[in-house]
């Protein structure tokens, strides 16, 4: 199966589930309090909102952090019996929630529903004084769930519910602007089954494929498929594991998450040097390829704007497609699971997934594996 890059976005179609882009992304934690003053400290984001005993709601804390159009949610269960304390104890810290902005949550419902969707929540009307959202959720692979999220009515920070807050500690950003894609991995032999959903319910399309030959090393395999909306706005990628001697990462985290999830999300910046070497000085770790990398990347991408100096130093990858560059890097896991992480991104033109990196980057994963004991 050959990479493929199938519908343009500048091709006009008639798209029959519209989306905005991702409203926020919501992660069910152990210790949401704890857990958000890591991302604030470590990654720039700003605390916003609360919700929880304080403001009426009793069985859980939720903690808002923002980062220009990036929202996340940091929920964490305040009893042992809860549903978000079950999905702890299976999954470990993990997303919970992709949440998609939409215009009409009822329209978008009835489509996904017509189409096959498994409903988590029929729409709903949440008020308060600054007007109303309405909030309805369909299930996706494991765990995770799409909530689609109605605003043009509402004028208030978030979500009814939640009350503002000015915390005295609030780092400073460092420049993650927007998500670019979001990573699944599921077993084997159901990525086709999440694409046709994908496809069915959402209205989907099949933006790139990849085969276990274009991402494998000498150890281990995986396909992927990426899923994208009308406006490819969201952009879903879809891992599965292929045939290989020895575990694949995508086996190791399915192993680790105990089910399908997301496996990472990339977020992008417009300066990928200056974010990284602050990332790096807060204490964040990342994977490092060989400095033999350097050596021949440019024979192989051509001419970038970017000294190459600064990102041999700091481990950025480089690739290239038609219709131009992108600068990357990925994260170590962020907890002790093996399974989490986060990819810095900046696009300079290209629309791809950094295909020509694709064998350094797994061989670096493998040697994390390696280092836990899991290859």
């Amino acid at each position: 199966m050959a990479t493929q890059v199938l519908t343009s976005s500048a091709t006009p179609v008639a798209d029959p589930f519209p989306i905005n882009g991702t409203d926020y992304i919501e992660f069910y934690v152990g210790n949401a309090k704890q857990a958000s003053h890591y991302y604030r400290t470590a990654f720039g984001f700003q605390l916003a909102g609360y919700r929880g005993p304080e403001t009426g709601v009793r069985d859980r804390a939720s903690y808002l952090l923002v980062q220009d159009k990036i929202r996340l949610v940091l929920t964490s269960a305040l009893g042992p019996d809860s549903p978000i304390a079950e999905h702890h104890r299976r999954h470990g810290d993990g997303v919970r929630d992709l949440a998609l902005w939409v215009d009409n949550c009822r329209a978008s419902f009835e489509y996904a529903m017509a189409h096959g969707a498994v409903v988590v929540t029929e729409p709903t009307v949440l008020s308060d004084p600054d007007g109303e959202v309405v909030l309805a959720a369909i299930r996706t692979y494991g765990d995770t769930i799409h909530s689609l999220v109605e605003r043009r009515n509402y004028r208030g920070l978030f979500l009814p519910g939640f009350q503002r807050v000015t915390p005295r500690y609030q780092p400073s950003a460092v420049g993650l602007r927007y998500v670019d894609h979001c990573v699944g991995n599921v077993e084997l032999g159901r990525m086709n089954e999440w694409v046709g959903f994908y496809e069915r319910v959402m209205g989907f399309k099949n933006l790139v494929s990849f085969d276990d030959k274009d991402i494998s090393t000498e150890y281990s395999a995986l396909m992927s498929k990426v899923m994208a909306n009308g406006n490819e706005r969201i952009k879903f990628p879809i891992n599965e594991p292929a045939q290989g001697k020895k575990k694949s990462q995508i086996e190791e985290y399915l192993d680790f998450y105990h089910g399908p999830g997301v496996q990472h999300v990339a977020i992008t910046t417009d300066n990928i040097i200056a974010t990284v070497g602050t990332l790096r000085d807060r204490g964040v770790e990342f994977l490092t390829v060989p400095g033999s990398y350097y050596d021949t990347v440019l024979d192989r991408v051509g001419t970038i704007d970017e000294n190459l100096e600064p990102l041999r130093e700091l481990g950025i990858l480089i690739d290239r497609d038609d219709e131009g560059y992108l600068l990357q890097i990925f994260t170590k896991p962020v907890e002790d699971r093996p399974t989490l992480f986060y990819e810095v991104i900046q696009r300079k033109g290209a629309r791809s997934f950094g295909k020509g990196n694709f064998k350094a980057l797994f061989e670096a994963i493998e040697r994390e594996q390696a280092a836990r004991g899991n290859l």
